[in-house]
């Protein structure tokens, strides 16, 4: 992620969920997941009731 990506930050709650997005993803990719597929995947299973701890990139 670069510097012109922050410039969307221009409230406490974007900045919040950039950094909640961008976290996802790193944790993602150092715990040999495809973030897109990772992603993908706690997108669709989120809403139907999956438990959160069970969507941790160390978990999936």
């Amino acid at each position: 992620m670069g510097r012109k990506n922050w410039l969307f930050s221009n409230t406490p709650n974007g900045a919040r969920a950039s950094a909640v997005y961008y976290s996802l993803i790193v944790s993602a990719k150092e715990n040999g997941l495809v973030p897109f597929e990772y992603l993908t995947k706690v997108f669709t299973q989120a809403p139907n009731g999956a438990r959160l701890e069970n969507l941790l990139p160390w978990r999936v």
